[in-house]
């Protein structure tokens, strides 16, 4: 795994990013954006799955960091959910439902794919650093 200093960095925060600026655009749009609860609800749950691997990153820790990891992956099932309410609704054209959709369906696998990388890895977060062969937490 590369040294990553910033979780902007990250593949997983990038594509979260982009299928969060995706979903404000489709519930702006006249029908969806008077059903005001679902509105708050699909937003936030997208914007969840960016924030929390963000907070997880900054945690520097790795058992924290997965935590968080797995509360974003269970976000991104959340809006994959509220997407197939969207498109059962007719919120959704059939092209944006099956963009959106397979958008969360990637993050997921790939949220999933991070967390396996990061616990088969011999670090334990930036909190701790090696001091004399054996590892120390940082203040």
């Amino acid at each position: 795994m590369a040294a990553v200093r910033d979780f902007e960095e990250l593949s997983i925060f990038q594509k979260a990013r982009e299928l969060s600026k995706k979903i404000y655009p489709v519930t702006n749009r006249e029908g969806f954006k008077s059903d005001y609860r679902f509105v708050q609800q699909i937003r936030a749950a997208a914007g969840s799955i960016m924030d929390n691997i963000a907070e997880g990153f900054e945690r520097t820790g790795n058992k924290e960091f997965l935590n968080f990891l797995y509360i974003a992956k269970g976000s991104c099932g959340e809006v994959r959910s509220q997407l197939i309410r969207a498109n059962d609704i007719g919120y959704l054209t059939p092209e944006e439902y099956e963009e959106l959709y397979s958008d969360c369906r990637k993050l997921s696998a790939s949220i999933m794919n991070f967390i396996k990388e990061i616990k088969t890895s011999d670090l334990t977060g930036a909190k701790f650093k090696e001091f004399n062969g054996s590892k120390v937490q940082e203040d």
